[in-house]
């Protein structure tokens, strides 16, 4: 089954983050949740705290099948963090996906990765990104998908299993959950 790595940064966003969490590990998806400071406890912008699997700095030359970077004011902490861009650089050169939800895709922007691609964004970005797809609640350009906000995290999720695992298996879970 393939892997993801989740960076969770303080101030994510829970819905973008717990719910493709969820979905990749009800399609069998191996989710690795790494703090980007050290610690193993990162609280939202609502106050709630996930339990994270490791850090940042314990993982940062490894390779994943899949980058998810979720949104919320934690974004900021993300474009901040050079083993970010770093990260993402490295993926990107080793064509694995990457994706990323809400404003999340302004740290692919300042990465150089949107350059020439079809993305969407959370509308509260549009002046940092001017090509945002507005019309598509998630969208995918070669190994790269993007979704808009906390309202598209189901379909963003489930678009996500079916790229990584099968068509099927996103069907199966989506009828699971009852999508």
């Amino acid at each position: 089954m393939p892997n993801v790595l989740v960076l969770l940064a303080e101030g994510f966003e829970e819905i973008e983050t717990i719910t493709p969490i969820d979905i990749l590990r009800r399609a069998g998806v191996e989710v690795i949740v790494a703090a980007l400071v050290d610690g193993i406890h990162v609280s939202g912008r609502s106050g709630i705290t996930l339990h994270t699997d490791t850090t940042v700095s314990s993982i940062e030359t490894r390779l994943f099948d899949a980058i998810f970077l979720p949104g919320g004011p934690g974004v900021k902490h993300l474009r901040a963090d050079p083993r970010v861009r770093g990260l993402l650089e490295r993926h990107a050169a080793a064509e694995r996906w990457i994706t990323a939800i809400c404003a999340a895709p302004t740290v692919l922007h300042d990465a150089g990765l949107l350059q020439g691609r079809r993305y969407t964004a959370h509308p509260s970005v549009a002046n940092e990104l001017a090509d945002i797809v507005a019309t598509e609640r998630v969208v995918i350009d070669g190994l790269l998908i993007t979704s808009r906000g906390a309202g598209t995290a189901l379909d963003f999720a489930l678009q996500l299993v079916e790229q990584l695992v099968s068509r099927e298996k996103a069907a199966e879970v989506a009828a699971s959950i009852c999508a």
